[in-house]
């Protein structure tokens, strides 16, 4: 009979122990619970600018506690500009069955929106995400994704007005916008809507493909007095090289949207800066896997504008650099 009465109190202790142990077992395990993002870039793979992105959003990621193979998996897909590509990595990516989506841009959501209705979906640059019938409205976006805005279509006509600034003779303007896209329509329309004023007559032209530039910027150049202004798309971004060199070739001062345009070899740029879209992207992926929902999460507005000058290619345009152009600029590239 004792020694029954030990077993039985042995294996009540051991039950008890195991009892206490368990829960902590299982929060750890709750807590190491393996996660999934679904990435689509905009870019090509080795664009340095998309890797500088992807590696803000990783690392703040990662600040937040999300660690590769311990707590999460990352899938990433590179679109590289192009419709198709988008469409077949966007639906790669759903069959994968993440828990969130990280768009980098808006020319990928309609192929994420048309893959998925259900899966949260974080944009990090979108232009006018309602006019293009991604959020219900900014303060409740009210369906599956949310996000931050690249800008509001106000800041095209301070493009208009910079290159006046810098080249006060231009009196004919390209301007560089991706006709697929509502955000391109409504950023020349914005540009149209100041030209009078400013005594300049614009010339849409098409980003859709490297031919189409190579073939538009010339034309264009022929006549005297001209100048180009580089409207925000995937498009543009990846072929900013071509555009770059042929506004160089033609002699053709040009405002474009992003720092990185500026930094190699473009005139001027105004706008937000990019990478901090992404690492706030970062925040809105890591509260919805901790629970929130993207139809609660309002769309946010870039925090930061930057005007960058490189004065190199200035100075090889013959350009003189006003003063009222100098004192609002942010970053001098010698």
């Amino acid at each position: 009979m004792k020694r029954n009465a030990m077993r039985r109190r042995e294996f009540i202790t051991l039950l008890g122990g195991a009892a206490m142990a368990w829960p902590l077992a299982a929060r750890a395990q709750q807590r190491e619970r393996m996660r999934r993002i679904g990435v689509l870039m905009n870019l090509v793979a080795g664009d340095p600018e998309g890797q500088i992105r992807l590696a803000a959003f990783l690392q703040s990621l990662a600040q937040l506690g999300w660690t590769v193979e311990r707590n999460v998996r990352i899938d990433i897909r590179w679109g590289s500009g192009e419709e198709d590509h988008f469409r077949s990595h966007a639906q790669e990516l759903v069959a994968l069955a993440p828990d969130v989506l990280f768009a980098a841009s808006g020319a990928t959501m309609p192929a994420l929106l048309q893959a998925t209705r259900t899966i949260p979906i974080v944009f990090a640059q979108t232009i006018d995400p309602v006019g293009a019938g991604l959020v219900a409205n900014l303060a409740r976006p009210g369906g599956n994704a949310t996000g931050f805005t690249q800008f509001e279509f106000g800041i095209s006509a301070k493009w208009l007005e910079l290159l006046k600034q810098i080249a006060p003779t231009v009196t004919r303007a390209a301007v560089l916008r991706n006709v697929t896209d509502t955000g391109g329509l409504g950023q020349f329309g914005a540009i149209q809507l100041v030209a009078p004023s400013f005594g300049v007559e614009l010339s849409p032209l098409n980003v859709g493909d490297a031919g189409e530039i190579e073939r538009g910027i010339p034309a264009f150049a022929r006549a005297p007095n001209g100048g180009l202004i580089v409207t925000g798309s995937a498009p543009a971004t990846v072929h900013r090289d071509v555009i770059i060199r042929l506004a160089a070739q033609h002699r053709l001062p040009a405002v474009f949207p992003y720092r990185f345009f500026t930094t190699a070899g473009g005139l001027i740029s105004y706008g937000p800066d990019p990478i901090d879209q992404y690492r706030r992207a970062a925040g809105y992926v890591d509260r919805i896997l901790k629970g929130e929902k993207p139809a609660e999460l309002p769309v946010q507005l870039p925090t930061r504008y930057e005007t960058v000058l490189n004065m190199k290619t200035a100075k090889a345009l013959g350009l003189e650099v006003p003063t009222a152009v100098l004192l609002r600029v942010d970053e001098v590239i010698e």
